[in-house]
């Protein structure tokens, strides 16, 4: 083998290398992207979880106001069977403002150490889906970053990674989060 087939030899070979490290690159950042859409749906489940026992707590303090209970029930289950990208997640989320409110009409159910304990539940669940959500995103963004750049932009594609989608909000959300908070005193 001549000379210029070492080179040639020895080019194929960094390229080989490259190629691999880009791989193993993307792979790992493309695991972190699904371990946030994994923790996101953790907090689902848990939020899911947790609303039976806040409607029986409810339950015993406004037992009349089964609309309110039967509607909460209702968005619990189309929010579970369904895609958090589909709106049932905001549906619910209207449903439990809606019984949470029956806090203030209900002094007693208000004063209940074991309604104040599951609205802090809820609460914090909150805060970890937002924060899991602001997590994904990050992957995402770092991902889709580091699949775009150059060198990886050239092999990409060939190597099977696609693009990841940011967490968006949905239709139902979006009106009620860009409209102006109406604060009266």
């Amino acid at each position: 083998m001549g000379m210029f087939g070492w080179v040639v030899l020895g080019v194929l070979a960094l390229i080989a290398v490259l190629v691999v490290g880009i791989y193993n690159n993307l792979v790992g950042l493309r695991q972190n992207v699904r371990q946030g859409t994994a923790d996101i749906d953790a907090q689902l489940r848990q939020r899911h979880d947790l609303i039976p026992n806040l409607v029986e707590t409810v339950k015993g303090y406004a037992g009349h106001e089964s609309e309110t209970l039967e509607a909460v029930i209702s968005a619990r289950n189309v929010a579970a069977k369904g895609n958090p990208d589909s709106g049932s997640e905001q549906g619910l989320r209207v449903a439990l403002d809606n019984l949470l409110a029956l806090g203030e009409a209900y002094p007693d159910l208000k004063a209940s150490t074991n309604f104040q304990e599951l609205q802090r539940e809820l609460a914090d669940i909150e805060d970890k889906l937002a924060a899991a959500r602001r997590a994904l995103n990050a992957a995402v963004s770092r991902f889709n970053t580091a699949r775009e750049s150059f060198p990886a932009v050239l092999f990409a594609g060939a190597l099977g990674f696609q693009e990841a989608d940011f967490n968006k909000l949905d239709d139902s959300e979006r009106g009620t989060v860009d409209q102006v908070p109406n604060v009266a005193f």
